[in-house]
């Protein structure tokens, strides 16, 4: 099989990337080009930063700012959106203007060079999050915090000084 052959079958298992890629064929592109995503810094009226926990082969164990990779054709606007659905089961308020935008490598080869935009987000002070069925270990599981937490994953180690001073 030749190179043109071998992405024919890529592009027939990957027929609507709009709505995101197989497993393989997203493991393949996260190899070979930098991946674009989206991170909310998510406060209420007390000032409190929610965040979820996260444990994964890579990012380790710990407390993470919800994000999500941006899809083929979407805009930044909707995976706002579309994050704070599918995390948090929300509408949030977001400023379209990211309050940072870093450039991550990380030390494996997959997943592991993105581009992240950072945005400032605010939900109802009434929200709490429904853990229901989840212990405070399990991935997914969201909690308010009026400090940030020592145990915050590494690669979110960049984004504990806007946490910090969301807080004051």
């Amino acid at each position: 099989m030749n190179l043109t052959q071998a992405i024919k079958i890529i592009d027939q298992h990957a027929n609507n990337p709009e709505r995101g890629l197989p497993q393989d064929v997203f493991w393949l592109v996260s190899r070979m080009t930098p991946l674009v995503n989206v991170d909310l810094l998510i406060k209420d009226s007390n000032n409190r930063v929610l965040l979820a926990w996260r444990q994964d082969k890579f990012a380790g164990a710990g407390w993470h700012i919800p994000g999500g990779i941006v899809r083929y054709k979407e805009t930044l606007e909707d995976r706002i959106k579309q994050v704070a659905l599918t995390e948090i089961g929300q509408v949030i308020e977001y400023d379209l203007t990211p309050i940072a935008i870093n450039e991550i490598h990380r030390p494996h080869s997959t997943r592991g060079h993105f581009i992240s935009f950072l945005y400032q987000c605010t939900i109802d002070n009434k929200f709490e999050p429904d853990n229901t069925g989840r212990l405070e270990t399990d991935p997914g599981y969201l909690a308010w915090h009026a400090e940030c937490p020592s145990n915050l994953i590494q690669v979110h180690e960049l984004y504990r000084s806007y946490i910090t001073t969301s807080l004051r």
